[in-house]
């Protein structure tokens, strides 16, 4: 189980949690791109890599034995900014369709580029599993 921590008298952010307390098993899900378990991208679309790069990151959640609900913080690297915002109400409908919760500590930066050279989006996890 995961607490959101929000300072008093701070706006609540959208979309994300300015912190999280948690306790338990932690996982660290390596950076995951918009390519599939044959390292075949699906698409050069930002949203349509991002949906598949969070697919991933729930696919090695599960062979962890954990979820997108124990997800606790979320860095994403994405190449392009703006190609990002523009992209917001798909990888929104996607966040929620995979992950489905907000209490998560997030982070987006924009990088110059990525390892793989068709990669729009990166994505990085850490999920802590309560104990017992």
């Amino acid at each position: 189980m995961s607490q959101a921590l929000q300072p008093e008298g701070w706006m609540r952010p959208r979309g994300y949690a300015n912190g999280v307390a948690a306790s338990g098993r932690q996982i660290f899900v390596a950076g995951m791109i918009g390519w599939n378990a044959r390292q075949e991208f699906v698409s050069d679309d930002f949203a349509e890599q991002a949906r598949q790069a969070l697919c991933n990151v729930v696919d090695v959640l599960h062979a962890g034995g954990a979820g997108p609900q124990h997800i606790v913080r979320m860095t994403w690297y994405v190449v392009d900014r703006a190609e990002y915002q523009a992209a917001l109400p798909a990888v929104g409908a996607a966040f929620r369709d995979l992950i489905g919760h907000y209490t998560i500590a997030m982070s987006a930066v924009q990088v110059c580029a990525l390892m793989e050279p068709r990669a729009r989006v990166e994505i990085e996890v850490t999920a802590v599993v309560p104990e017992g």
